[in-house]
């Protein structure tokens, strides 16, 4: 078995500018506040959080959608990847992320939903308002 969340927040920056700065490792880095690396293509690898968190893209429409395979180090050797599905559309406010995070592993999904919270909704609201 495995779990899945859905998380969405309104960010005030457009759907194109989130997009961008996903697939930017110096940006994903300043807007976590952790050192990141990302290859911006389709087959390309990404660490995020100083390792803790890596995987590759699998998918790519820009300024609308970008699909990876994400693990942590906390993920089970045997393990598969998770899914995570990162979808932007504009919105009221600036643009509307959305997270879809499918095959996590059993018992780990409450915890990734509160990091994806603390370590990444809350600095990306304060990097994308310019503060």
């Amino acid at each position: 078995m495995s779990e899945k969340l859905e998380l969405s927040i309104i960010l005030p920056a457009s759907p194109g500018r989130i997009y961008q700065a996903w697939l930017d490792g110096e940006e994903h880095g300043a807007f976590t506040g952790s050192p990141a690396g990302v290859e911006a293509r389709v087959g390309g690898s990404f660490t995020a959080w100083d390792g803790y968190i890596w995987g590759i893209t699998l998918e790519m429409e820009p300024e609308r959608r970008i699909v990876q395979s994400w693990r942590t180090g906390d993920f089970p050797a045997e393990a598969p990847d998770s899914r995570l599905e990162v979808l932007l559309e504009a919105a009221v406010g600036g643009a509307r992320l959305t997270l879809v995070h499918t095959n996590i592993p059993d018992g780990q999904a409450e915890n990734y939903r509160q990091g994806w919270e603390d370590y990444y909704f809350e600095p990306m609201r304060g990097y994308f308002a310019g503060g």
